[in-house]
């Protein structure tokens, strides 16, 4: 039933009309009052802001305002009476209502803004009259509505960018302040470079806090501005503004910063970069950057000892005053043989030693069918064999890594196509090659010949990287035709596996020794040994190129060969079907399916109210751990070595990783400083497992594979987070696991020194009095005997022997008591009065801690019974141990 209006409508009346009809959810009706409405209303402009003024802001449940359903009301009324306009009303009354339009754009009418700028005409208004409405919502903290009227009315460069950003960034709107500055160069510089500046090291958001104090900021938006989570926006906006870098340097530095602790990592601690490699990074990262320079001696120091960290001093000239102690007294030791930083060895054969053909596969052809080509001739000649009908072809492709890079976009340095019997090595770097239309018309042909079929593995990334190079691509779509990716047949290896049980390739997670990860796991798994990926960092771009690095290159693409032909002869026995090519069409299919699947979810999530995303965190909680597949009833994977498992722990979860570490897991743990995204990198380099909790891993699990970022329960204590990872991946530590490794460094070398030797020691360095007397040795053991692989030995308790390790007492030296890495013993934490009743000493190679027996390992024991594999004889020492009270233990 519809109320009736008199034939000039009262605004207040129409108002308390529409009202009724829009609490009761009678849209019909209030469509059909509000057109009569307007069309008796006598001044209609003025009448509905009578309207407006007295319309309910926001309402809880309510998907838009009351205020904003009449406005749309009234423009489709206006469409049908054209000549309602601004312009028909007397000038004595236009700017009136034009403010009392303006006064409308408030926070509690978010909608408002766009149909009264068109209705009243704002944008015509004085600039000053707008500026100053400006000035108020921003005295009255609505910063997103300034901006938002800003940019509509095209005010930026009218108003002040910092007092109209930096509120919009501290309550996490950088998105919006990002819209604010876009299309205005001077605007895009400046805030960028507020951002860098607040990446100093001395800068503190209690500053920003004196300056804005009516906001009140969360914890969350609290946390977001600090160096590592802003460094990664100012990045991204130098690339999307074009902003020079030169101007952002303490996000650069932080970038290279970040990269020379990643490189000291690879190099020594994972040992995964050979040595030419990470000179050449460290180099090119460093540059003339002198703080830099300082931070490579410090960080060498630590990983690679005071003789290198002297070279390098030497090498960049350092001064004395601003060198870590030891350094400049080493430099004066130094040789002059010693005094340069190693140049590496010159000379390579392209024939790999024997040691190295027992281990790793080996690229079955000689070096003359290896063919380097730089020239149109050779590629010629490249063409007329890889482009005939059948032909079957490897194709892999290297770029520089980006260590310290500004640009994230990287080139293609080489491309590697491998037919059988032959391997050729396109080299994009050399000048006229790469960009000649030549060039690029054979890789288009390539990628298109639907009776070529090529074989890659991971081929997303080579394709980002050849649109980075061709721009042409990118104007032109490249065609992908015949093309099979070994990834998705190595995934559905990995399924098959996994629902068949403990049988056929193992794990891509984890594995036997040193985990392999990707297209290495796959050859080991189809073809017996991995890959040597020691060249895999390379700088692809310097040329020459070293002969190990043609050897790698050569071995990545001819690999790719002979796993497809060992897959095509018996591939049921991989868990494969018959047609290899079939598996990308059911992965298609799959990928749209479980899209699918996402969407419904999240619509049943939405009609329930739900709060919370519809793909939650696998978080290993109290109530469910979840599994790496995506089926939660699939079996446990197979039983395995606290040693087969490698993870990295975020920073959150340092307590987590050192009790890991006790029972013999690898783990990398973050430092506080480090950016979350180096656990991405680790977890993509060395095939870790990120551990993590919070947010952080919404980021995390999108740069890595599935399964491969674990979500734990921050509030859970550091000890049941260790055992639920554990049994999550089935990990089964026995007796000898338990400080097998270092808690302090992850090492797992130890040198067992005895305590005469120790006793030796503490007396020269002046560490033990004068009146203690040294025990005699025994007869025939000298400094130089080296220890046999003997277990840690308790007097009256059982021999224990842990999964480590050894070391021989000749690696450390005796002069300056460091090891090979540079470790120095750290003889001052070990008590004089110990001495006595201590048989043996075990001292961490890596970092040079000292430990002994005592009363933790007991209490480790304890701790962890659930998840230790417990044997007979186990259960004996246990009970021994526990009335002994003398096992080992990590006492410093």
């Amino acid at each position: 039933m519809f109320y009736l209006l008199s034939e000039c409508a009262d605004p207040t009346a129409l108002r308390e009309q529409l009202f009724d009809f829009w609490t009761r959810k009678e849209l019909e009706p209030l469509r059909a009052v509000a057109f009569k409405g307007f069309s008796d209303f006598q001044t209609p402009l003025e009448d509905l802001l009578c309207v407006l003024e007295g319309c309910p802001g926001r309402q809880k449940g309510k998907a838009t305002t009351m205020g904003h359903s009449i406005l749309m009301e009234f423009e489709r009324w206006r469409r049908t009476h054209p000549k309602v306009t601004l312009q028909a009303v007397p000038e004595v009354s236009k700017l009136g209502l034009q403010r009392r339009a303006l006064s409308l754009l408030t926070d509690a009418q978010p909608s408002f803004m766009d149909p009264l700028i068109d209705i009243y005409q704002l944008g015509n208004l004085d600039r000053s009259i707008l500026r100053l409405h400006i000035f108020k919502l921003q005295a009255v903290n609505c910063y997103r509505e300034a901006a938002l009227l800003s940019m509509k009315l095209e005010l930026q460069s009218e108003v002040d960018m910092e007092e109209m950003c930096v509120p919009l960034i501290l309550q996490d709107k950088l998105p919006m302040a990002e819209s604010f500055v876009r299309g205005h160069p001077r605007l895009e510089e400046r805030m960028v470079t507020l951002l860098d500046s607040w990446c100093r090291p001395d800068f503190s958001i209690a500053q920003l806090r004196r300056q804005f104090p009516r906001l009140s900021l969360s914890k969350h938006q609290t946390d977001q501005i600090q160096p590592k989570m802003l460094s990664k926006q100012v990045f991204r906006l130098m690339e999307k503004f074009n902003i020079d870098p030169g101007l952002c340097p303490n996000s650069v530095y932080k970038r290279k910063s970040d990269s020379m602790r990643f490189l000291m990592y690879k190099r020594f601690v994972e040992k995964g970069m050979s040595e030419e490699n990470w000179r050449d990074h460290v180099q090119s990262t460093v540059a003339d950057d002198p703080e830099l320079q300082i931070q490579l001696v410090e960080l060498m120091v630590k990983y690679g000892g005071m003789v290198n960290a002297a070279q390098w001093s030497l090498h960049y000239g350092l001064p004395k005053d601003r060198l870590p102690f030891g350094v400049w007294d080493t430099q004066e030791s130094l040789p002059p043989s010693l005094r340069e930083v190693s140049k590496g060895c010159n000379a390579e054969s392209w024939d790999p030693s024997q040691a190295h053909r027992d281990r790793f596969y080996q690229l079955p052809i000689t070096r003359d069918h290896v063919h380097f080509l730089e020239t149109l001739e050779g590629l010629q000649r490249c063409r007329d064999i890889v482009l005939q009908p059948g032909c079957i072809v490897g194709v892999d492709m290297e770029w520089r890594a980006g260590f310290g890079a500004v640009s994230p976009q990287q080139r293609v340095a080489l491309i590697q196509l491998a037919v059988p019997g032959q391997v050729f090595l396109l080299d994009l770097c050399a000048h006229g090659f790469s960009q000649h239309n030549i060039t690029v018309t054979f890789i288009r042909s390539l990628f298109s010949a639907t009776t070529v079929l090529k074989l890659g593995y991971g081929m997303a990334g080579d394709l980002k990287c050849l649109l980075a190079t061709w721009a042409q691509f990118s104007e032109e779509p490249l065609k992908m035709e015949g093309v099979l990716d070994l990834l998705n047949v190595h995934q559905q290896m990995q399924r098959s596996t996994s629902s068949r049980g403990s049988g056929g390739p193992r794990c891509v997670l984890v594995g036997e020794g040193p985990a392999e990860k990707g297209l290495s796991l796959l050859v080991q798994q189809v073809l017996g040994k991995p890959l040597d990926k020691m060249e895999q960092l390379s700088n692809w771009e310097r040329r020459p190129l070293r002969t190990s690095q043609l050897r790698y290159a050569a071995v990545d693409a001819y690999c790719l060969l002979d796993v497809y032909s060992a897959l095509s002869r018996d591939p049921a026995s991989f868990g494969l079907p018959q047609d290899l090519c079939s598996i990308s069409s059911l992965q298609t299919e799959k990928s749209k399916e479980e899209k699918k699947r996402k969407e419904e979810k999240k619509k049943q999530a939405r009609r329930r109210g739900a709060h919370q995303e519809s793909d939650p965190a696998p978080t290993l909680g109290p109530e469910k751990s979840p599994q790496l597949g995506e089926d939660s009833q699939s079996p446990l994977p197979p039983r395995m070595a606290p040693q087969q498992l490698r993870v990295v722990c975020d920073n959150m979860l340092q307590g987590l990783g050192r009790y890991l570490r006790c029972l013999g897991v690898d783990v990398v743990l973050l430092e506080n400083t480090d950016d979350h995204r180096v656990a991405a990198q680790l977890a993509q380099e060395d095939g870790r497992v990120i551990l993590t909790c919070g947010q952080p891993y919404q980021t995390l699990k999108s740069q890595v594979g599935e399964g491969r970022c674990i979500a734990l329960d921050c509030s859970e204590k550091a000890r049941d987070q260790a055992v639920r990872v554990l049994k999550h991946f089935n990990v089964q530590p026995t007796q000898s696991d338990i400080f097998s490794r270092c808690q302090v460094c992850n090492s797992d070398q130890y040198l067992k020194m005895p305590r005469e030797n120790m006793t030796r020691l503490l007396k020269e360095r002046g560490f033990l009095q004068q009146q203690q007397q040294a025990p005699v040795p025994p007869e025939g053991e000298t400094w130089d005997d080296p220890p046999s692989p003997a277990p840690f030995l308790a007097p009256g308790a059982p021999r224990y022997s842990p999964h480590c390790r050894w070391a021989p007492l000749s690696d450390l030296d005796s002069s300056t008591l460091t090891f090979p890495r540079g470790a120095v013993l750290q003889l001052h934490t070990v008590p004089p009065g110990l001495l006595p009743r201590i048989p043996f000493f075990f001292i961490c190679t890596g970092c040079g801690k000292i430990f002994w027996e005592g009363s933790h390992f007991s209490r480790v024991l304890s701790q962890f019974q659930e998840v230790l594999c417990i044997t007979e004889d186990t259960e004996d020492t246990l009970s021994f141990s526990t009335q002994q009270d003398r096992p080992l233990t990590s006492d410093r």
